[in-house]
């Protein structure tokens, strides 16, 4: 194995999880990762503001969760009776040498390693092309994965300029991954950079799209049933999806967003039924961020509420793990 590290270490962990940074380290039931970059888009500041939020939500953990054994009633227990011993938090991936084609094969090849080692991977962005580098890393689960995308905005453009992996992209670049079953994207309203030729080619291929008022009148329900029981998922969440009233620390607020009441649940529900295996919140602006920090502090409380209910005794990745974990041993 590359003995050279594929991150570096944060200044605080998220939720006071231990770091590790050593690729031979790198085995965990639920492991954390930090991309901060993505390929910028000529004449946008860079690096922007979303840069810094990996490590502004990590400083935010205390704001989000008292401690492992308080009990969290979003998810009906403590989480120190919920999630498993390994819980790791690898730091963020760095920019090296200036080439975005070496930092996106890094941040593959990171996930890649998680994945293969049959890690349940939380991303923090960044913008929304950190998902691109994720997308790819998903190959090696070898199965069918579902996404579930929230957020305002569409993110089906080819190219912006020349550039194919930048946040107008990642939902583009999902639907050409022949492992990607498909995609339910929740919550969009208002203009983005889609075009109506973008629209259409979401529409074509499938996308099974939910605006912000279609989810609003029809709600979680409604939402679960356009994703398949049998196939494992990966969620990305934009925050700028959410109603900035909630979220405020965006680039780009539209009113009329999806609230934590609503999507936290959803979250749940995937979780109880289907295997996350991986989950992004991505588009943080820490600068635009409110004196309480409370778009980070809704970003944190969604990743509880994924992890939670996935590694309760009703949720999915306990059940898959269990059966796993039994598989090799037979085999053994």
């Amino acid at each position: 194995m590359n003995a050279t590290p594929w991150t570096q270490a944060p200044t605080r962990p998220f939720l006071d999880w231990p770091i590790e940074t050593n690729p031979a380290q790198m085995s965990a039931d639920v492991g954390i990762v930090g991309i901060p970059y993505s390929e910028p888009y000529k004449g946008d500041s860079w690096p922007n503001d979303q840069t810094h939020a990996p490590d502004a939500l990590r400083q935010a953990s205390a704001r989000f969760c008292d401690g492992k054994d308080q009990w969290d009633f979003d998810i009906g227990a403590d989480l120190a009776s919920v999630l498993p011993l390994r819980c790791l938090d690898y730091g963020n991936v760095p920019w090296v040498d200036g080439s975005y084609d070496t930092y996106a094969a890094n941040v593959t090849a990171c996930l890649r390693h998680l994945w293969r080692n049959r890690t349940q991977v939380l991303v923090i962005g960044g913008d929304h092309g950190v998902t691109i580098p994720a997308l790819d890393a998903l190959e090696v689960l070898d199965e069918p994965i579902y996404i579930v995308h929230v957020d305002a905005h569409l993110d089906w453009r080819e190219e912006v300029g020349g550039v194919r992996r930048g946040y107008s992209s990642p939902l583009r670049w999902a639907s050409t991954k022949p492992y990607v079953l498909g995609m339910t994207q929740i919550g969009l309203r208002g203009t983005g950079s889609a075009r109506r030729e973008d629209f259409e080619a979401a529409r074509d291929y499938g996308s099974r799209i939910l605006t912000a008022e279609e989810f609003h009148a029809l709600g979680c329900e409604h939402a679960l049933a356009t994703i398949p029981a049998s196939c494992s998922v990966y969620i990305t969440i934009d925050a700028d999806g959410f109603d900035p009233t909630e979220m405020p620390g965006v680039l780009w607020p539209v009113p009329g967003g999806v609230r934590f009441h609503q999507i936290a649940p959803l979250i749940r529900a995937i979780a109880r039924r289907n295997r996350i295996v991986g989950m992004d919140i991505v588009e943080v602006a820490p600068s635009f961020d409110a004196a309480n920090h409370l778009t980070c502090v809704i970003a944190g409380r969604l990743f509880i509420n994924a992890v939670g209910a996935s590694w309760r005794a009703d949720g999915a990745y306990r059940r898959k793990s269990v059966e796993m974990t039994r598989e090799t041993s037979h085999d053994s």
